[in-house]
């Protein structure tokens, strides 16, 4: 697979809340073999998600740009085999 079309989040470090620069995203809960189902969510107009598997708050901050995170290292990169 030649990376992702909609970015990608995990939460190692049991973050409540992560700020993201996107409305429409995939969670990934843990990165693996720690993860979840690989889950889309879409704020629509809202300005935060919880994912319904692992409870983390997403929140949108437009002053991020899509691969980036409030805390840093959210952002989830398969790695390639």
């Amino acid at each position: 697979m030649a990376g992702h079309a909609i970015p990608h989040f995990q939460n190692d470090e049991g973050h409540p809340v992560i700020e993201i620069g996107v409305r429409e995203f995939m969670c990934v809960g843990a990165n693996p073999p720690y993860d979840h189902p690989h889950v889309f969510l879409d704020m629509g107009d809202d300005d935060e998600k919880v994912c319904p598997y692992c409870s983390t708050l997403y929140r949108f901050n437009a002053s991020l740009k899509a691969s980036e995170s409030v805390p840093a290292g959210a952002a989830y990169h398969e790695n390639a085999a």
